[in-house]
């Protein structure tokens, strides 16, 4: 397998940040990491990278001890991290220049070309990095990242601050080095991890809660089902927690409306309770309907405050 993590663990003072985790990820595997802010995502990303070094356990890609020898699993990675630090005052093709000059790429002149045009920065190859848009920037981190032609990619975020237009490029381009690489990526827009990805791994306070293909933890979370309920009024969400066979409210405001996600068991009997309760209240319903058991419910799901922190 292209990565493997055993028992990887990492504490800071007394947080375990990744708290002995174990997966693999195999080559032509495009797999999705997620987890809430703060879950250990990009903490685990940066010790199987090698940028950071583990409390214990071990992390390898392509077969190499990434600690042992960094070096050597440096030239198997493409890494784009979540903050992507480029050089502002220097020309998009100058930087590539440079990284693929570190990483001893043979015909850089075509090597540069091929990648720009790749991930979509043709029109902007000209410019200095600082005159670019954020979308820009993230492209130039992509192509620096994918320069070289590695083995594995690790993604944090690729897609941050791009519109939908870019966003279904750069995901094209992530399909297609899919074919041939192991790609490991985090974001938090689900959707596109549910266009990318047959598997997915979720993390929540340094512990996998779940690593299986898409569709069998929809079907093992096919018990819990969503509604979404919008009102004309912003009402108390204490007053939905309050009924019977709700399990967990999401809410959200905007536009003069309240709506919330309800997650239940019976979506039937929620419905009818909302009806009853708005006739009760006199409260005006804007739309009332369940939801697909999506990925988002399965994150929901799995990630919600029943997991307990854990702490050394």
């Amino acid at each position: 397998m292209s990565i493997e993590v055993k028992n990887l663990l990492k504490v800071y003072g007394g947080q375990k940040a990744v708290n002995n985790i174990s997966f693999q990820v195999n080559k032509g595997e495009i797999v999705g990491f997620l987890g809430p802010n703060g879950a250990g995502k990009s903490t685990t990303m940066k010790m199987i990278t090698g940028y950071l070094h583990p409390t214990a356990g071990e992390a390898t890609v392509c077969g190499i001890n990434v600690t042992e020898q960094p070096l050597e699993t440096k030239r198997k990675i493409g890494y784009l991290a979540e903050l992507n630090a480029l050089y502002y005052d220097m020309y998009v093709k100058e930087y590539l220049v440079f990284v693929a000059t570190i990483h001893q790429v043979q015909n850089v002149k075509a090597a540069i070309q091929n990648v720009i045009e790749t991930v979509g920065l043709s029109a902007e190859a000209g410019k200095k990095i600082g005159q670019l848009s954020k979308g820009y920037k993230q492209r130039v981190g992509l192509a620096a990242a994918i320069i070289h032609q590695p083995e594995v990619l690790i993604l944090d975020e690729p897609t941050s601050g791009l519109d939908p237009n870019q966003i279904i490029e750069i995901r094209a381009v992530i399909k297609q080095q899919g074919k041939d690489k192991t790609v490991l990526f985090s974001s938090h827009i689900l959707q596109e991890v549910e266009a990318l990805c047959d598997r997915v791994i979720i993390i929540n306070k340094g512990q996998i809660v779940a690593d299986d293909k898409l569709t069998n933890l929809q079907a093992a979370n096919s018990s819990i089902q969503t509604i979404i309920v919008s009102f004309k009024e912003n009402i108390d969400e204490n007053m939905l927690k309050k009924l019977q066979g709700v399990k967990s409210i999401y809410a959200s405001e905007g536009h003069g409306a309240a709506l919330f996600k309800i997650q239940c068991e019976n979506a039937d009997v929620i419905k009818n309770n909302i009806l009853q309760l708005a006739v009760e209240q006199h409260l005006n319903i804007i739309s009332l309907q369940t939801e697909t058991n999506n990925l988002e419910a399965v994150f929901r799901n799995l990630t919600s405050e029943k997991n307990i922190a854990v702490t050394l």
